[in-house]
């Protein structure tokens, strides 16, 4: 439908995902090149690392928060398919830890894992992986100098659950329900978690639902987030 001047109205929303896209792109490469310095880079002192480390989290940040918006534009416009295969949990685990390798030398964070290397599940490798993806860039910025990744099956469920040892969740986002709407608070907008719930949400079941908790009380006395898929 044209206006008065016989011109079509512009769509801003597919004008921002497509400018969030070619965004997305810079910032990837960007990132590539900052980790390529950082390696060819010998770390001398601390202050360097803490540099490092500040460069390595931001960037993976921004560029974390530009695949989630574009995503949930696909979601919204039922562009974004879901893709249910079997997968080895591990093998998806282990390529967003590889992934975030050179973030966690940086910051001196250690990773452990505990996964069986025969648990295996149906779900979307590269939705979920996003989600994992999004949480461990996270807990590198607020965790003190330990992550624990594991996944198991409880009740008929899949459980993904990442711990950090850093002061855990505030408490506006562990009174936070389940929503359909971007919540903003003193934190931030939450975007995260409601791509996580999002994610969640398209893996179903007969009458069961993915779902996401998080809680204060991990085994390392930190945050705790627990993804829960049919």
């Amino acid at each position: 439908m044209s206006d008065k001047t016989g011109r079509r109205p512009i769509d801003f929303s597919f004008v921002l995902a497509s400018s969030v896209h070619d965004m997305k792109n810079s910032v990837s490469m960007l990132l590539n090149s900052l980790e390529e310095v950082i390696h060819s880079t010998p770390i001398e002192n601390e202050q360097q690392r803490r540099r490092f480390g500040t460069l390595q989290y931001e960037a993976s940040r921004i560029n974390t928060e530009l695949i989630q918006l574009l995503s949930i534009y696909r979601m919204q416009t039922r562009r974004l398919p879901v893709n249910l295969d079997q997968h080895y949990v591990i093998d998806v685990l282990e390529e967003q830890l590889a992934r975030n390798h050179m973030l966690f030398e940086t910051r001196s964070v250690g990773v452990e894992m505990d996964c069986d290397t025969d648990l295996a599940w149906f779900f979307d490798a590269d939705l979920v992986g996003s989600v994992v993806h999004n949480v461990l860039v996270n807990c590198a910025r607020y965790t003190r100098k330990a992550l624990q990744i594991s996944a198991r099956q409880q009740a008929g469920m899949l459980c993904i659950s990442i711990a950090d040892d850093g002061r855990g969740y505030p408490p506006a986002m562990l009174r936070e329900p389940d929503s359909d709407t971007v919540y903003a608070g003193e934190e931030g907008t939450h975007l995260g978690l409601f791509f996580a719930r999002e994610v969640a949400a398209m893996h179903c079941e007969d009458q069961r639902r993915g779902r996401v908790e998080l809680a204060n009380d991990s085994a390392l006395g930190g945050g705790l987030f627990s993804l829960y898929l049919p």
